[in-house]
């Protein structure tokens, strides 16, 4: 059996997952675990999809995350989930971020942007596996969007039961200096939740 650990984030362009990614990478290091991470950037700048898998444990020989394998899957919009949830393993488990940021096809019209799916997901993956999370209107409260990602940092460290890591002084240390107490609080948020 092995001890790696995958975790797959998806989001779309600008939501920060990539800096949540590297924040957890960092952690894993500095905990003396083997991290392996692999970023997709579909035309990110632009709204497009973005995927990060961190694969990490005693020993790590590849970045990538098969299909089925993903120990936890955290999608920073409530959609995007869709697309990547075939990597999930049978008992994984799911944090979706209730946010639905719609493409410019469903802005224009040209496609309606998908009713029922956090349904959908606890038919698939089962209720108890499922986690939603109003991450933006978290992010909101504290007084800006930007730091929904944290939200979903800290509720996935709260649920993969990564605690024996210091989060805090990582996210100082990765965000600007006037962002530190707002995303320290975001933090806090998302592990209460």
């Amino acid at each position: 059996m092995s001890d790696v650990k995958n975790i797959l984030l998806v989001g779309v362009g600008g939501q920060g997952t990539i800096l949540t990614s590297k924040i957890l990478s960092k952690g894993f290091v500095e905990n003396g675990y083997d991290v392996k991470m692999a970023e997709i950037h579909g035309m990110s700048q632009r709204g497009g999809s973005v995927t990060t898998q961190i694969r990490y444990g005693e020993k790590v020989y590849s970045p990538v995350i098969e299909k089925g394998c993903a120990d936890i899957i955290v999608a920073f919009e409530k959609c995007e989930a869709l697309r990547f949830l075939d990597y999930l393993k049978k008992d994984g488990i799911l944090v979706v971020n209730s946010y639905e940021l719609y493409p410019v096809t469903v802005n224009i019209g040209a496609s309606i942007y998908p009713s029922g799916i956090t349904e959908e997901y606890e038919n698939i993956v089962g209720k108890e596996n499922v986690h939603v999370i109003n991450a933006h209107s978290i992010a909101e409260e504290l007084g800006n969007t930007k730091c929904m990602n944290i939200v979903l940092l800290g509720a996935l460290v709260k649920m993969f039961k990564l605690d024996n890591i210091n989060w805090k002084q990582l996210i100082k240390d990765s965000v600007p200096e006037k962002a530190i107490d707002m995303n320290i609080k975001a933090f806090e948020k998302g592990y209460e939740i």
